[in-house]
Order: structure tokens, then sequence, then C-alpha cells
């Protein structure tokens, strides 16, 4: 996802290629992760703790992160864009209620993972002038709301490339080289785990708002060339050194608030998800999860690992008005009982943050109202997930962490 919201009156092109003029405000990919599957006669848990990973069982030395606003803890603070969230109320339940950029309320899913993996509580921003080499070495997120794959897609708000992150990559490789040698600088990238969420900007702020891409590309051949560009991010991630890779596909992106509001013949009575733009995010995956399989194939002698990360899957899940099930809670158990973490969200069309329907960024501000109880939304904003939906996304997320990290 990535992206910033920004407004503005942009010729929107409708699914069923019609072209209308629309407010528009978009940003992100919201990212994240895997499916699981329901069981029932379960004992019912409010939330789960998430334990660390058995060192034992595997070693990971670090965690990299790359892609748009989902994965961004605070990058763009540092950089001249609209596309920020570093005011209240974003933030209101991180300790001590800190908006630290992160387009939520608290955690991201990637603090959730670093902690799993037993590498720190918060992955901070790569572009954080005061982070020690302590702090740089386990870790950092080089993600930029408002990015893509597609290099178009960054320029629309003046975020950071996945090229640019690239770049940051070997510049912090380079800091790493000077307080820690080489030797021990390639080691702790060999043994890194790496993440990329993003794709939902290249869609929703880029080819269906502005027309350029849509004069050369269809939609087929726009996720032929997203592909390409994912490809080339992944295999110079390789060419680094990365050998476990993490790649999260698209959302239900018609289920997302702004989307709805957009795109529903009546968004304020009928807030029904947009079948035709999830169905242009399950067509990309399918094609994503071939492109990683492939891959994974060229690598394998070298003992890289590659995954796909089903965000589709749990999303719909959640906004789809059931009851969610955590499949990783199966491993816990609670009074000799095994037992899910299961949770009914009470409002799974609008975002907590105003109305819930447009805000996101700029217009999520201190002036507006929030709901009580965030933990009963999927959304915080009209796009991005609360924490609560990002720890849950982590636990569907966490068997494929551990296939990747496995010794």
């Amino acid at each position: 996802m990535g992206g910033f919201p920004f407004h503005f009156t942009a010729r929107m092109w409708s699914l069923s290629s019609s072209v209308r003029h629309i407010p528009v405000l978009f940003l992100l990919h919201p990212l994240l992760l895997l499916f699981s599957s329901h069981v029932a006669e379960a004992r019912t848990l409010e939330t789960e703790q998430i334990r660390p990973l058995n060192r034992s069982s595997s070693s990971v030395s670090a965690v990299f992160v790359f892609g748009d606003s989902t994965v961004d803890p605070g990058n763009n603070n540092y950089i001249e864009t609209v596309a920020k969230s570093n005011f209240p109320p974003y933030g209101k339940d991180f300790p001590n209620q800190v908006p630290t950029g992160r387009f939520t309320n608290g955690r991201l899913v990637t603090d959730f993972l670093a902690k799993y993996v037993g590498i720190k509580e918060y992955v901070p921003p790569y572009l954080d002038p005061t982070l020690s080499i302590e702090e740089l070495k386990s870790g950092v997120s080089f993600a930029s709301a408002g990015s893509g794959f597609d290099p178009l897609t960054p320029t629309i708000s003046n975020v950071v490339s996945l090229s640019e992150q690239l770049d940051h990559f070997k510049e912090y490789r380079a800091k790493l080289e000077a307080a820690i040698g080489k030797d021990k600088t390639k080691e702790l990238i060999n043994n890194a785990l790496f993440l990329v969420s993003a794709g939902t900007n290249d869609f929703v702020v880029n080819y269906f708002t502005i027309p350029i891409r849509r004069y050369n590309y269809t939609i087929p051949s726009y996720m032929n060339f997203m592909l390409q560009e994912a490809r080339q991010l992944l295999q110079a991630l390789l060419g680094e050194g990365a050998r476990r890779i993490g790649v999260v596909g698209l959302p239900p992106m018609g289920c997302l608030p702004v989307v709805i509001t957009l795109y529903s013949d009546s968004p304020i009575l009928k807030r029904d998800c947009i079948s035709n733009f999830s169905s242009i995010g399950q067509d990309y995956n399918q094609m994503l999860k071939n492109e990683l399989n492939s891959m994974q194939l060229q690598i394998q002698s070298s003992g890289a690992r590659i995954a796909y990360i089903d965000i589709y899957g749990p999303l719909e899940a959640m906004t789809s008005g059931r009851k969610y099930e955590s499949r990783a809670s199966m491993i816990q158990y609670w009074r000799g009982i095994m037992c899910f973490a299961r949770v009914e969200f009470e409002e799974v069309s609008t975002g907590c943050c105003g109305t819930g329907m447009l805000e996101a960024s700029f217009m999520c501000n201190p002036k507006s109202a929030v709901c009580g109880d965030a933990t009963k939304y999927v959304f915080w904003d009209s796009i991005h997930p609360t924490e609560k939906s990002y720890e849950l996304l982590f636990q569907a997320f966490r068997p494929v962490i551990d296939a990747l990290v496995k010794n």
C-alpha cells in the first residue's frame, strides 16, 4: 500500500469503462497477511499475547522493510510531502500516545513481527537521524507512505520510491560495514528477514485516478508491468545478500472505506465492498504467487527463500462482518484447552477517525472526532487498519514467517 491521502479533483475511470470526475482522497496499500481457516467450537479469547519465536529453531539477525504506508513507521516525517501522519489522533494507542508517523492508532504489523522474532519492540524508520548503530544493526524500515512498484506512483505525492528505498538500503549497508566490518555485515544481512509490502497505491492512486498509465496499459498488461518492477526489486535484494523475503499481496481493495465511498451507488446507505476492485486484487495476487513460485525454484539451490503473504483472505474475512478466527492461536494453550483468538468487529466499512469515509493523513487530524474504542473497528482511517487488525493480521501471517526463518 503506501501513499498518502491527497485531495484533488481527478478523472476517475470506473471499472465499467465509464469515465467520471470525482473528488479523490487516496493513498496506501493497507498491508497484510495470511488467510486462516475457520475452526468450530473453539474457546474464545479476547486477544492473544504474541510470544517470541523459539530462538533454537531459527535465528533472525534483523528485520528490513520496504514498501508503503502499511509498513512506514515514520520515514515520511523526514521528507517534503503531504503524506504524513505524525500528529494526533494518529498514535492514540501507541505508548505515551506518540504520533510516530505510523498510519494507524498504534503498532504496525511489522512491529508485531519484530517482537515475535525477538529483535525489538518497534521497527524504526531508517531516515530518523537519531538512530544509533545498535538500532540500525537490528533492522529498520525503508518504506514510504504513498509509494508503489510503478515508478510513477511515488511522484504523485513526492515520496520515496522503491528504487530509492533500495539505494537507502545500500547506504545503510555501507554505514554498517564502516561500523562492524564487511564480514559481520554480510552475515547480518544473510540472516535477516526482509518484508516487501506495496501495490495498492499503484491501482487506486495511480492507474484508476490518473490517465497516463491507462493510455498505455490495459489492466492485465499493467499487472505484468508491476510484476516486472517487483521482480527487479526482489532480484536486487537477493543480489545484496537477502536470503529470506516475504512479499505481501494486494488486499480486497474494494473493501477500503474510501473506495466504497467513491464507487458505491449509495455510499451513505449501502457500504458493501466494491467487487470489481477486489477482483483485480485477486487476479494480481495469483500472478504474483506464480511469479514468486518461479523465483523460488530459481534460487532454491542457494538456500534462499521467498514467500507470498496473503493479505486478501484475512481482510476479506474481517470486513465481511463475521467473526474472524486467528489460525495462529491454535498453537496456544490456555488452562490446558486449545483456544482461538476470535474477534468480531462492530464496524467494518468506515474508519474510526472522523466520518471514516474519506479521512486519512491530514484529513484525519487533531480536530477530527474519533471513535471510543478502536478495537471494534477494522480500519483506523478510510484506508489503514487499526492496531487490532494488524495484530490479527500478524497472527495469520505467522506461519509464513515460521517457514521463512526456520533453520
